[in-house]
């Protein structure tokens, strides 16, 4: 049934677009059939995903399936790293057995063995044909050329830098409108890998957790389009169509090639990601020490979160979240900004069954699923700079703009989630 929270939602939907119109190029442009097209094919998606049985039950063995990869990853763990895998059996008498999780052991590895698979599948063609499926849906449905659809769809599985490979080609003649937009869906999905990593982590606390993180990162992508589209509009004039011809990209000699170069990129990213959170915690807590110095303020000591918290508040229970959980989601939300969407959810995972309401545990998980954040920054700038190297400058001029977007972007998802009818999601 549609409710007064269900209502809320709706104001969240309303306010994130009115704060893309207020900051666009051109208000004149505002993108209206985009607009009811992207947010109708959301609501269409999570409603046939969760409410047709044959598709629930795909996202069921979607889960299933992250289970049993956790389960074949931690015995490869086991293996190389003994009982420091958190294995049942260890040396010494437990005290905490919540904490045997240790993240390097328990997540990271995972990242490592998707890598592998998702080249096998991509060598095998699966992948392929999935990719160029969605990049049809993409152009037919949101009016998108060949190339920025194809780039658009591969990013979801891909990576925000990886995803724009398969166009390499077709960079330097996109226009202002699709370059931006690409740099903002890549901000506003994640990549295959970290799909299974964030459920891994969420698992224990969210009922359907990978069928949750799963369908966030697909869908939005719609919303990333959007709002580039509300901030950047599309220039008609220079988004003449085109034929598609894909860079030959992501070519392995053989399925044994495949897995093995698929383990050394997932180890790149493994080391990006692990240095990334040891880097960014450790300033946060330089600054916490140093706020930790001022009188408290509401009988705690000031701190980066509890800053961010009362900034975002507002923001999360305009997505549909009780006032009384709205501190700690606008937390969960300055520090997936600040801090990366890795730590936002490994804080997500840790807050206790009962403390905060199901229904904002369900939209949080979509409003943090996404890599709009200050690392994504430099990720973007980094690997753009060497792609399409006679655009940085214009790259440097956008992406602070993108961020913001793709970060709003997860934020209109969790929305339109939140307006959905909680009975949907079980």
């Amino acid at each position: 049934m549609f409710g007064p929270q269900n209502a809320q939602s709706l104001v969240g939907l309303a306010v994130i677009l009115a704060l893309c119109w207020a900051a666009s190029e051109n208000r004149r442009a505002f993108p209206w059939k985009l607009a009811l097209g992207a947010i109708a094919l959301q609501a269409i998606l999570v409603a046939a995903l969760f409410g047709f049985p044959a598709l629930r039950a795909g996202l069921a063995g979607a889960g299933q399936a992250v289970d049993g990869l956790s389960a074949s990853t931690q015995a490869g763990v086991a293996f190389v790293f003994g009982f420091l895998a958190g294995t049942p059996d260890q040396p010494y008498a437990l005290t905490n057995p919540g904490g045997l999780f240790v993240f390097a052991f328990r997540v990271l590895p995972v990242i490592l063995v998707v890598c592998a698979l998702a080249a096998l599948l991509w060598h095998w063609r699966i992948l392929k044909w999935i990719t160029r499926g969605f990049g049809v849906v993409f152009e037919k449905t949101m009016g998108l050329r060949g190339a920025p659809a194809l780039a658009t769809a591969a990013t979801i599985f891909m990576g925000q830098v990886e995803g724009p490979i398969f166009i390499r080609s077709y960079l330097a003649s996109l226009s202002r409108s699709e370059l931006f937009m690409l740099i903002t869906v890549g901000m506003s999905c994640v990549s295959g890998s970290t799909m299974v990593a964030y459920a891994t982590i969420l698992k224990g606390v969210l009922p359907n957790a990978a069928a949750h993180v799963l369908t966030a990162s697909i869908i939005s992508a719609p919303a990333g389009v959007l709002l580039a589209r509300i901030l950047v509009p599309r220039d008609a004039e220079a988004e003449q169509p085109q034929a598609l011809e894909p860079d030959a990209e992501k070519v392995y000699d053989s399925s044994v090639d495949a897995l093995i170069r698929g383990t050394s990129d997932g180890l790149a990213i493994v080391m990006n990601v692990a240095a990334t959170l040891i880097v960014f915690v450790a300033l946060v807590a330089m600054v916490n020490g140093l706020l930790g110095l001022a009188p408290p303020a509401g009988g705690a000591p000031l701190s980066v979160e509890r800053g961010l918290g009362v900034i975002f508040a507002p923001l999360a229970w305009a997505m549909g979240i009780n006032w009384k959980d709205a501190g700690l989601a606008g937390s969960l939300l300055g520090v997936k900004l600040v801090l990366t969407e890795f730590t936002a959810f490994i804080r997500l995972g840790a807050v206790p069954f009962g403390a905060i309401e199901p229904r904002t545990r369900v939209i949080m998980t979509y409003a943090l699923c996404g890599f709009a954040n200050v690392a994504s920054v430099g990720i973007n700038l980094a690997g753009y700079s060497v792609l399409v190297p006679q655009r940085r400058a214009e790259v440097v001029g956008m992406v602070w703009k993108a961020m913001a977007a793709g970060f709003l972007a997860t934020c209109l998802t969790a929305s339109i989630v939140g307006a959905m009818p909680q009975a949907l999601f079980g």
